[in-house]
């Protein structure tokens, strides 16, 4: 029920948008309408979804299900690929940003250690 209003509430908020943008208005039943067939529209697809990633034998979702949904809509699957292509390659630096991290705290603790070791043979000269 929340989430049906969270949706009435966006829709709204994208009709005023329009409305000023094109001079014009949304009455309270069209805005009820848009929102009904959107939030119905998303419970579709959220089962197409789900039957994408079932029939590939996996539990989760991937982009690839998301491109597969939208395949009808190019400019749609067009923005979508954009952004599976930008969140790939920044989960990528981010993975090189970790390993780089973590190899500099392996080359300190490896030149502590061969501090001790020198330091222990001086000790022992």
């Amino acid at each position: 029920q929340r989430l049906k209003a969270a949706v009435h509430y966006t829709v709204g908020c994208l009709c005023q948008e329009v409305a000023e943008d094109k001079a014009m208005q949304f009455g309270k039943q069209s805005i009820a309408a848009i929102s009904e067939i959107t939030f119905r529209q998303c419970e579709i697809f959220a089962k197409d979804l789900e039957m994408f990633a079932r029939h590939a034998k996996r539990s989760t979702v991937t982009s690839e299900d998301v491109k597969l949904l939208a395949r009808r809509s190019s400019s749609l699957l067009k923005y979508i690929t954009q952004k599976s292509e930008e969140l790939t390659s920044s989960s990528m630096e981010q993975k090189k940003k970790k390993k780089s991290s973590a190899a500099k705290g392996r080359r300190t603790s490896e030149e502590q250690e061969a501090d001790i070791t020198e330091n222990e043979d001086s000790n022992m000269a």
